[in-house]
């Protein structure tokens, strides 16, 4: 990739994984509150403001790099990131168990959304007339950015949103073990991301299903 390609690329995917990751996290927090735990609310947490989100290494660093490594792989650029998870106090929770579902879901059901408001201004986009390449490509990278955040955080592995989201499924012995992963779940992951394997059998079957479920059929409504 040449300098003028990267730092186009750059700029089409630093808002929608902007938008992705502090609106995913502000989710959390949210749906929080709304069952009981304030936390993120009094450690000014609960915002749309990205700055009170942003981690160094995992909404900038990551993702950049990823963007460098995977530009030439087909299907690239391949592009991933994380903030700074919103505290959850689950014990505050009225129902613990139950409502940790609905805490750790609100997440990727953020991004699914955000995908499909991506894909509709995608479709207005064209319907208008507008041509504008760069616009076109931010509105499909919003589409992809967040499939792919979506599907990455429901692998259930905890601290994912998919491994807490299971624990709160599975009968108490059982997630009581799952839960004991979550201090190597990241290690985990890293393991199955380098290789990829979790982008091979997880990742990629999940936002191509994703896609054909919620963006393909908004996208035939302009072909």
């Amino acid at each position: 990739m040449d300098f003028n390609n990267l730092i186009q690329n750059i700029l089409i995917y630093a808002l929608p994984v902007l938008f992705a990751i502090t609106v995913h996290e502000a989710a959390h927090g949210y749906v929080a509150r709304h069952f009981g735990d304030n936390t993120a609310y009094m450690l000014g947490r609960m915002t749309l403001n990205p700055l009170k989100h942003i981690d160094p290494f995992g909404t900038i660093a990551m993702p950049l790099l990823l963007l460098f490594t995977t530009a030439g792989i087909p299907g690239g650029p391949f592009v991933l990131g994380y903030a700074k998870p919103v505290p959850v106090n689950f014990a505050n929770l009225r129902s613990p168990r139950r409502d940790m579902i609905w805490v750790a879901a609100a997440g990727p059901v953020s991004n699914f959304i955000q995908a499909v408001l991506w894909a509709l201004l995608l479709v207005v986009l064209v319907t208008t007339d507008v041509n504008e390449r760069f616009f076109l490509a931010v509105a499909q990278a919003g589409i992809l950015v967040n499939l792919v955040l979506a599907v990455f955080n429901l692998f259930p592995v905890p601290p994912l949103d998919g491994g807490r989201v299971l624990v709160g499924l599975l009968p108490r012995g059982a997630a009581f073990q799952l839960s004991r992963v979550e201090p190597f779940g990241f290690f985990i992951v890293l393991a199955l991301l380098i290789p990829g394997i979790l982008g091979a059998w997880w990742i990629s079957p999940l936002v191509r299903a994703s896609y054909t479920v919620l963006i393909a059929p908004l996208l035939s409504l302009v072909r």
